[in-house]
């Protein structure tokens, strides 16, 4: 069987990269921390196997105990391919790097960039232990190569999955393993996270009023359309190039 592993699932584009792959009959570990009741129609609906998972990913402990409850689902469905979505990750704090606290600070980087690493290098293991291919996915950003006032947090944690990306893919080609690890920019959605983002204020966020023209001038793609690139890419294991930094602009 294919198991796909998606966090971030109660909304925006977990919700439907999640919902894609229980339409293709795909079984789905669904992680974040509320569930999506729609997700548990639909899988019944195609008489899939959905499972949620709770979890702050942004809580050491609980990052840990997820790792260990990911491992017993593999033991479990013995799985030949495992599909995993990283995609939880938010962008505040934004604001001036001087006025950012410590504890703002260290929340942002372990939900953005250390729950993503954790979680593939967990499954890294355990695909291999139970004979799994893992084909590994992470959200990123154009923000990682574009600095972005008030965003030194995001841009940061994203240009770090970039490169721990590319790493990590190295690692998988010189070991023969079979694993393929990318990441995915899916450029500038209607989602909640934009919304947040243009209720900050100029001082906190200089380049406000050019988001705000992409909500007034519909160029939002929606995360139903951003979300079937996704899954194309991720599903074909056989022609994903390993450690490449995909963009839904050059598809959409």
């Amino acid at each position: 069987m294919k198991l796909a592993i998606v966090t971030g699932v109660s909304k925006g584009l977990g919700a439907s990269v999640a919902e894609l792959f229980l339409k293709s009959n795909i079984s789905l570990i669904g992680i974040s921390r509320t569930e999506n009741d729609e997700l548990k129609k639909i899988a019944g609906s195609h008489n899939t196997v959905y499972e949620h998972l709770s979890a702050d990913l942004g809580q050491e402990k609980e990052l840990e105990e997820l790792r260990e409850a990911i491992g017993e689902k593999l033991a479990h469905y013995q799985p030949s391919t495992v599909y995993l979505v990283n995609n939880a990750a938010m962008v505040k704090p934004v604001h001036q790097a001087s006025k950012i606290n410590a504890k703002e600070l260290f929340s942002h980087i372990n939900l953005n960039m250390t729950a993503p690493m954790v979680i593939i290098n967990s499954l890294l293991s355990q695909a291999s232990e139970y004979g799994a291919t893992l084909v590994g996915l992470t959200v990123t950003s154009g923000a990682a190569e574009s600095p972005i006032y008030g965003w030194s947090p995001y841009c940061s944690t994203k240009a770090g999955i970039n490169m721990y990306t590319k790493t990590v893919a190295l690692e998988q080609e010189k070991l023969q393993t079979g694993h393929k690890i990318v990441a995915f920019n899916p450029g500038i959605m209607d989602t909640n996270m934009q919304a947040s983002i243009r209720a900050h204020t100029h001082e906190e966020f200089i380049d406000i009023d050019r988001f705000k023209s992409y909500k007034e001038n519909q160029l939002l793609r929606q995360p139903r359309e951003v979300a079937e690139v996704l899954y194309k890419i991720i599903i074909d294991e056989n022609k994903i190039e390993n450690g490449y930094i995909y963009n839904v602009g050059d598809y959409l």
